[in-house]
């Protein structure tokens, strides 16, 4: 486009030149010539006097002049042709007319017209450009005054080809100009399908490179695709590990509830085929059946609880004193395990926009850890405080505390820390629960150096507050 539009400006301005320079140069040949008219017509003189004078001999000469005459003049072969009352050239000191006198008498046609005219005009004698004026002698004889053109038409040639050589050159550079900008421009554009290409064919961590001069709508744009880039890559993580999780969530799940449904499913046939007599061994198999039942409705009921969780549940929040929570759970602890150090460091009210239910299932299940991984004489510590506008509690005890490993998996579900008791999915439910309220729980851990589990709950939970105007009761 910017090619074409500086050939039209080029083609526009060489025309207009051109067109100027020609204006400018018939001017001056068109000056000469009514000056040359004006002197002759002027003078009281007739052809017979111009015949007996012989002024008008070195005139004559229709060869072409010789480099000593005005080479700088653009009036070159300038001749004259006298004409009778018929238009017919006429004899002049003694010399007939020449055959560019009569060619010019031919093509004038009508000398009448020249004479009345102020301005020459074009004709063409012999193939050649001339300018032509005519004037009336004292005796009625008409005088045709011819200048060729040849010279000016040569200047106005050249100047024309050279003005399309410098514009076809022009245009070239800025041709070549305009390929080498466009590339530069459009490299971050080539690099952007690039790195496209490379995503649609599975490389997800691709990025368009920045590169050293981008425009700035090229750079926004980069910087956009880059932003979406990390997004999708991030949701396809996301959805690739809530899959897996899923997979081993099912076999897990598949796995525990298998392992009572085995033993019901083997003392129901023992009892079908009257293979327990003894009245002990038929009690003992109803305590197992039934103790295997509890433990798959706990079971139950945990992966149901994780499902609400999963799904965003809209929790009953109210203001609630956590620091009595604190200390009934305590209470709870002593009377479970009375040979247990605990110590309690919840004194007073300390209040918590949170559910209730769910913050007792938090406690219960924190303690619930330390009664069944640590040895009943090991020392509990129970702290709740408000620092910097949130809530921390705080449940540590000093036993045998967790691996590394250990430590970073111990949110997975069903995961159980050296093959312990339970059914794996309680700090998963803490872990939800507390998200649940908008807060966040951490483990900090040492082996040999016990375990020390951290609440933090806000204020007023960000999830709580926004549906605290609907679900909130008094």
């Amino acid at each position: 486009m910017n090619v074409a539009m500086l050939a039209l400006g080029i083609a526009i301005a060489t025309t207009v030149s051109v067109m100027g320079m020609r204006m400018y140069l018939l001017d001056s040949v068109d000056t000469e010539l009514m000056s040359m008219r004006g002197s002759m017509g002027e003078a009281p003189i007739g052809v017979e006097q111009v015949d007996a004078l012989g002024a008008l001999v070195a005139v004559r000469d229709d060869s072409p002049p010789s480099s000593a005459e005005n080479t700088d003049s653009l009036v070159r072969h300038a001749f004259f042709t006298a004409l009778d009352e018929k238009g017919k050239p006429l004899a002049v000191g003694g010399f007939t007319p020449t055959a560019q006198q009569r060619a010019l008498a031919d093509a004038v046609g009508d000398p009448a017209a020249l004479v009345n005219d102020d301005a020459p005009h074009d004709v063409s004698v012999a193939g050649s450009p001339y300018r032509v004026t005519a004037t009336r002698l004292d005796d009625g004889t008409t005088v045709l005054l011819a200048t060729s053109t040849g010279t000016l038409h040569d200047v106005l040639t050249k100047a024309l080809k050279l003005g399309l050589v410098f514009g076809a050159l022009l245009l070239a550079l800025l041709g070549c100009l305009s390929m080498v900008g466009v590339s530069r421009r459009l490299r971050p554009l080539q690099d952007m399908v690039e790195t496209s290409s490379a995503i649609a064919e599975g490389d997800l961590t691709r990025r368009v490179p920045s590169s050293r001069h981008p425009a700035q709508e090229v750079e926004q744009l980069r910087l956009a695709l880059n932003s979406m880039l990390q997004q999708v890559e991030s949701a396809y993580r996301t959805r690739e590990r809530s899959a897996a999780q899923l997979r081993r969530f099912v076999a897990d799940a598949s796995h525990e509830l298998r392992t009572p449904l085995s033993a019901i499913r083997g003392y129901h046939q023992l009892f079908d085929k009257g293979m327990l007599r003894e009245p002990a061994e038929r009690e003992r198999a109803w305590d197992r059946m039934t103790g295997e039942a509890d433990r798959m409705g706990r079971l139950v009921d945990e992966l149901l609880t994780l499902a609400r969780l999963d799904q965003s549940p809209e929790l009953r929040f109210r203001n609630v004193d956590l620091a009595r929570l604190v200390r009934d759970a305590a209470e709870d602890l002593r009377a479970q395990q009375p040979d247990r150090p605990v110590t309690v460091d919840a004194d007073g009210t300390l209040l918590v926009h949170a559910d209730e239910s769910g913050l007792r299932q938090v406690l219960g299940n924190l303690i619930g850890n330390v009664r069944t991984h640590t040895p009943a004489d090991v020392p509990v510590r129970l702290t709740v405080e408000r620092t910097d506008g949130a809530v921390r509690l705080c449940v540590a005890d000093e036993g045998p505390g967790l691996t590394e490993e250990d430590a970073s998996r111990v949110f997975d579900r069903f995961f159980r820390a050296g093959g312990g008791g339970g059914s794996g999915l309680g700090m998963a439910i803490v872990q939800g629960v507390v998200r649940a309220h908008g807060g966040e729980v951490e483990v900090h851990t040492t082996p040999g150096k016990g375990l020390k589990a951290t609440v933090t709950l806000p204020h007023l939970g960000a999830r709580g507050t926004a549906q605290a105007t609907t679900n909130a009761h008094p």
